[in-house]
């Protein structure tokens, strides 16, 4: 297992639909080994591949849940069904999210409150289940990256142009940008 810099904001696989998982071999396995444990050492709750520079459909998370759900899982070549999002403007107490492809950024965003996740574990075998409440975020979040799309991808108006601003103060928006977790200061103070 090798932990895997952290792609930010501007990298091209960050920005474009992964490609399916075809195998599941020993290759696929090692991916998975590496995410686990960069994602461990960022203290995310969740690491899609493109965030490790791999355009593929894989998306690992750690987050305790009420629906029944190991805390701890892969998904491999996911789909996902998304309840309403309520039209309201989101709260910045309690709807704030962040990235770890946004180091250290983070901005209210509303999602729904919850979804269907199908898909495939490590070995190819089938996933079914429903998320909801911060669970729920947790699989659009991850879920959005396999379709090119960052969390900063979907604020409001307003949110949005801070998060402009945000990226180009901090020269964001450019390939080959990364930051290395257990060597590089953890950018969310874990």
């Amino acid at each position: 297992m090798t932990i895997r810099p952290v792609t930010i904001l501007g990298e091209p696989v960050l920005h474009r639909r992964a490609d399916e998982v075809t195998a599941f071999d020993a290759e696929l396995q090692a991916i998975i080994a590496d995410m686990y444990e960069t994602m461990d050492a960022a203290n995310g709750v969740g690491l899609a591949a493109p965030q490790i520079g791999i355009g593929l459909r894989i998306f690992t998370y750690k987050m305790e849940n009420d629906d029944d759900v190991p805390e701890r899982g892969v998904v491999v070549n996911p789909m996902i069904t998304v309840g309403k999002i309520s039209g309201n403007p989101p709260s910045t107490d309690d709807e704030v999210e962040g990235c770890l492809s946004v180091p250290g950024v983070d901005f209210p965003l509303k999602r729904a409150e919850w979804v269907r996740v199908r898909g495939f574990d490590a070995e190819g075998s089938p996933l079914d289940f429903e998320a909801t409440g911060w669970f729920a975020r947790c699989m659009q979040h991850e879920y959005d990256h396999l379709d090119g799309k960052l969390y900063v991808d979907r604020l409001n108006p307003r949110y949005s142009k801070k998060a402009k601003r945000v990226a180009k103060n901090l020269g964001w928006g450019v390939p080959n940008l990364t930051w290395m977790p257990g060597v590089d200061p953890d950018p969310f103070g874990h």
